[in-house]
């Protein structure tokens, strides 16, 4: 991490600690303020592909509990945070495990998935005004380093982060990571993780305008910078235009690129009009540079190590259209049940066409996608918060970009149960 950047944030978050010194932040104890949280998910995942490539699914049962203490009462207030994660594989053997965008089980050294997984962790933490130091087992969540929570179990990462509100909409992150543990195996440092700096601010203006400036140094992989501006415009008769901009620019460290490109741009703008149940979008995407946008996986398995949740842009569903030089374009409909009498149940579909893909053997190489997605949130009684979620895509990917990604159809179903002890 450069130096400079780090003192800059440094000094501006001691500053804003030191003229809200005399207003810290609200709290009723460490007991008072203390949470237990679970979580019964099952889910499933499967992927049909096209072209003569195996087919992969995955299925499991999973139990999560998260405690979350409050602080301590003085000057400098401490607690702790830990989490606890078990599942159990209820399909998925056979040879259909170990697809990378599944992940449910690692496969041991057999090529069999593991039949269950138990992991846990924990942190301390500490706060001095509205500003906390927290340092242990984490799961961050930032565009830039943002664990991936869409599967059976989440990752998450050892480390030190600091959190800053000390002046009024303005959020300041500094943080170091040194491991990773994988969402699909035991051990705290499973992924394989060297180190990851990750340093930037959010800053909401008012209740319409926010914008963000990020940036990550994994070392001997990438230096990443991310910028956001979201503007939110109410309009009339329960109307509202949202437009969100996100963009990341990526340099790849010359070892691990290989010989191959370094330097990529990828950006989307995306308009949402929503009137009444109904939410209409727009979005356009586009990569330039002699490289695709590269995030996700494992250090030891040859990947970045920053999660795959690390992709703040419109055009991501099983796809996320990032390969080099492509364009896509999105037009996507959601719906809200709730004004027809049935609350809690939701509905969203999107067309996403992307082309211009370069490959090593062509520079006109395309993929469309259609996604659906059926939600239903149990409103009222025992079962409160229950929800059922079912999501399938459909990819074609043109024969001059087979070397690019690999087209077919995708269902997920997952069943969240979310309880709270106290």
């Amino acid at each position: 991490m450069n130096n400079k950047k780090v003192y800059v944030l440094i000094v501006v978050a001691a500053a804003s600690m030191q003229a809200r010194a005399e207003e810290p932040l609200p709290t009723n104890g460490f007991i008072q303020d203390s949470s237990l949280n679970v979580l019964l998910r099952n889910a499933y995942i499967s992927r049909d592909y096209k072209d003569g490539n195996q087919d992969k699914a995955e299925w499991g049962q999973a139990i999560s509990a998260r405690f979350t203490s409050g602080f301590t009462e003085g000057f400098i207030g401490f607690g702790v945070n830990s989490f606890a994660d078990y599942a159990v594989r209820l399909d998925g053997g056979k040879g259909r495990s170990g697809a990378g965008g599944i992940d449910f089980f690692k496969q041991g050294d057999s090529g069999a998935p593991a039949d269950d997984i138990a992991k846990a962790g924990a942190s301390i933490k500490l706060r001095l005004s509205k500003t906390v130091v927290e340092y242990g087992d984490q799961m961050p969540v930032l565009p830039v380093l943002r664990h991936d929570s869409a599967r059976l179990l989440p990752d998450a990462y050892t480390g030190t982060l600091i959190t800053s509100r000390e002046l009024e909409g303005l959020e300041v992150n500094l943080g170091r990571f040194t491991a990773q543990s994988r969402k699909s195996a035991e051990g705290r440092d499973s992924g394989g993780l060297d180190r990851i700096d990750v340093y930037g601010v959010r800053y909401r203006f008012n209740n319409r305008l926010s914008a963000a400036l990020y940036a990550s140094d994994i070392q001997q992989v990438l230096k990443r910078q991310y910028a956001n501006l979201l503007y939110e415009m109410p309009l009339e008769k329960e109307r509202s235009l949202t437009v969100d901009f996100n963009a990341y620019k990526t340099r790849l460290d010359k070892d691990f690129a290989a010989g191959a490109g370094r330097d990529n741009v990828i950006w989307s703008l995306a308009a949402t009009y929503k009137t009444g149940p109904h939410a209409f979008m727009l979005a356009h995407q586009r990569n330039t540079g002699d490289t695709g946008y590269i995030y996700g996986r494992y250090q030891n398995a040859g990947g970045v190590g920053d999660s795959n949740g690390t992709i703040y842009v419109a055009n991501s569903y099983w796809s996320d259209f990032n390969a080099e030089d492509e364009r896509s374009w999105q037009l996507s409909y959601a719906y809200d049940f709730g004004a027809s009498g049935v609350p809690g149940l939701s509905y969203r579909v999107a067309y996403v066409r992307g082309d211009n893909i370069k490959t090593q053997s062509t520079g006109d190489g395309r993929e469309t996608e259609l996604f659906n997605q059926l939600q239903y949130v149990v409103q009222s009684g025992k079962a409160k918060d229950l929800s059922f979620k079912v999501r399938s895509s459909h990819l074609n990917v043109s024969n001059k970009a087979s070397n690019y990604n690999v087209g077919g159809n995708e269902l997920r179903i997952f069943v969240d149960y979310p309880i709270s002890i106290f």
